[in-house]
């Protein structure tokens, strides 16, 4: 069987704006973006499966 060429090595995909690392924000901003991305995505999936589960409304713990 012959080897498939394809070459799975992504290392040459790179950000340039991680390249400049001293126009990064501080870390706590990193880490409250971070925060803020999670919650959002938590609060989706929770109104995702309020709809899958038949509830229309949900609450800020998922009830």
């Amino acid at each position: 069987m012959a080897r498939d060429k394809t070459n799975l090595d992504i290392f040459w995909l790179k950000d340039k704006s991680l390249a400049d690392l001293d126009s990064l924000p501080d870390p706590d901003v990193l880490a409250n973006e971070i925060i803020e991305n999670m919650e959002a995505s938590l609060a989706s999936f929770k109104e995702i499966m309020a709809t899958i589960n038949g509830n229309g409304d949900v609450n800020e713990n998922g009830n």
